[in-house]
């Protein structure tokens, strides 16, 4: 009996190793239904081994994923009949035409919506006639998409799906997602290296970092409460106290520069009355710096 209202990921623990090689440790992540979750990560963080291994691609090999209510390793066939999943390489019979595809994938789906299909095929200007082999990349792509959300999954997954791919036709498929995401109580997640993509899209953000989950927030949460400050050090002086929710930190000569999660007021004059400073400027960051700083603060701890 599969619970509807369990949530749309549920991730518990969730390790993938690879020799000696840990590409995801002990991962534990809850995506509530409704939610367009964007997961950021550097090359090798363990982005789409996570996104294998809860699609029932992969084996896992400690912890367990709950997709939908259904627990992935028991019932990965049941899962898949909800889900749309959009990978990096597009998997679509290239000796097939595009209407031939689309019949051949609408036969899997008993929720397979015709209207949908045809607005998603007028929205991309896909030509039905054509052989999948003679696409560009940015067709193959489009198709892809439109193959994953035509069935009205609950869930749908992309695996950093825009990868390569020109600003216009990165422009339409997000278009065609944003379209998904309008259509109901949809759960999109979805791994990127374009940041802007994931600011554009994304109401709640999760970093992925050496298999490890560094934050997992609200997008606007994360942007309105995580601060960069600049303190000027008094001569001869170093950081004697590192203010609590300190991401990361860096010192140049007399600068001081810190990033802080959870920021308040408060949080000013405890810096000043623990260490010799003279001032300290307080500023906002964009999602691609809180990004970079999240990850070289991991980098720092390690």
């Amino acid at each position: 009996m599969i619970d509807q209202s369990a949530p749309a990921i549920d991730l518990q623990g969730l390790t993938k190793r690879y020799g000696k090689t840990t590409a995801v440790a002990d991962l534990n992540l809850t995506i509530p239904r409704g939610t367009t979750f964007g997961l950021l990560g550097p090359n090798g963080a363990g982005k789409s081994t996570t996104i294998k291994m809860l699609m029932g691609m992969l084996s896992i090999d400690a912890g367990r994923a709950i997709v939908l209510g259904v627990n992935v390793a028991e019932s990965p066939s049941d899962m898949k009949q909800r889900v749309g999943y959009v990978p990096e390489l597009h998997y679509i019979y290239r000796w097939m035409r595009v209407a031939e595809a689309i019949t051949f994938v609408k036969s899997f789906y008993p929720t397979w919506n015709d209207e949908l299909c045809d607005e998603l095929l007028d929205l991309f200007d896909l030509p039905s006639s054509k052989k999948v082999g003679k696409l560009s990349k940015g067709m193959v792509a489009k198709l892809s998409l439109l193959l994953a959300i035509s069935h009205e999954p609950e869930l749908l997954v992309l695996d950093e799906p825009m990868s390569g791919l020109d600003p216009l036709v990165r422009e339409e498929f997000l278009d065609g997602v944003l379209k998904t995401i309008c259509r109901g109580d949809r759960t999109v997640l979805f791994s990127s290296h374009s940041i802007d993509d994931v600011q554009r899209l994304a109401d709640h953000v999760g970093i992925l970092f050496r298999g490890k989950l560094l934050v997992n927030r609200p997008l606007d949460d994360l942007l309105g409460s995580t601060k960069r400050l600049r303190a000027v050090l008094r001569d001869g002086c170093l950081p004697q106290q590192l203010p609590a929710g300190t991401i990361w930190q860096h010192v140049q000569r007399r600068e001081w520069s810190l990033t802080v999660e959870r920021f308040s007021e408060d949080l000013i004059s405890k810096l000043q009355s623990e260490n010799s400073v003279e001032a300290v400027d307080v500023t906002d960051l964009s999602l691609e710096e809180l990004f970079k700083d999240y990850v070289k603060g991991a980098r720092q701890s390690a």
